[in-house]
């Protein structure tokens, strides 16, 4: 689904439609990640709104011929991951509760994503997947959260931006999905979820942290295809921390550099 294209006959935010595919499933360092703040709450409340565009924004590049030469050899370029390759089928989620699910999960994406703290960008992504009597609300909602001191406070310039030598990353993944309510014309969603939030940065003092929240969306049927009408988020479930090592600021600014995150999520 393709948030760029107007549907031709739906009036919703992807012409091209949608691609099925599978996710795949102390030595001391000054960067390991600290104990998240409740700063985190809030990116991931409205960034919910966020990961969805930008997963669904670039959904649509999988069949990108780009050479590999554009890059330097040693250094891989990060694009939208492309499972097979094959153009999405020109159609929006199944009107049933798989579609439903299917909608829920890559709407949370977009709405974590890096993107939602770019007016321009944030505002197309709540005109895609937002009902369209509610999108103003979220827009005036969502401009109230994405403030100057907001972004100063994970790290961000006041505008928004990364500062110099560092990468910002705000990735949501989900993990698994759940209809609670479902009928022909409403569903409601729950989205288990992993997050990413942080400036990945030699001296960053916002470093990349991970955590797992629950979102739940209320959807509706309209133009063709599910809206979201109101979602929630809270805490967990959170498993068990691994005893793997954190990695230095080096590793995880390449891997956020060299790693393009997915681009449909089920």
């Amino acid at each position: 689904m393709s948030l760029g294209d107007d549907r031709e006959s739906s009036g919703g935010y992807g012409g091209t439609g949608h691609t099925r595919i599978r996710l795949p499933e102390n030595e001391t360092d000054p960067y390991a990640p600290p104990r998240r703040t409740s700063s985190r709450s809030l990116v991931t409340v409205v960034g919910v709104v966020v990961l969805l565009i930008a997963a669904i924004a670039f959904a649509n590049r999988g069949g990108d011929d780009s050479s590999s030469e554009d890059a330097p050899e040693n250094k891989p370029k990060a694009v939208p991951t492309a499972a097979t390759g094959t153009q999405p089928v020109k159609s929006g989620f199944a009107r049933d509760e798989q579609g439903a699910q299917s909608a829920a999960a890559n709407y949370a994406v977009a709405l974590g994503s890096a993107e939602m703290f770019d007016k321009a960008k944030r505002d197309s992504i709540l005109q895609a997947i937002i009902v369209p009597s509610r999108v103003s609300e979220f827009e005036a909602n969502l401009d109230k959260a994405y403030t100057p001191e907001f972004n100063a406070n994970v790290g961000l310039n006041k505008d928004g931006s990364a500062p110099e030598g560092y990468t910002f990353v705000s990735r949501t993944t989900p993990i698994g999905t759940k209809v609670t309510e479902a009928s022909d014309s409403q569903a409601t969603v729950e989205v288990w979820c992993s997050g990413l939030l942080g400036l990945a940065g030699e001296k960053s003092t916002k470093p990349v942290t991970n955590s797992w929240f629950t979102i739940t969306m209320q959807l509706e049927w309209t133009n063709d295809d599910w809206k979201i009408v109101s979602h929630s988020q809270k805490d967990g479930p959170t498993p068990v921390p691994g005893d793997e090592r954190a990695s230095t600021a080096d590793e995880m600014a390449k891997a956020v550099e060299e790693y393009g995150g997915f681009t449909y999520a089920r």
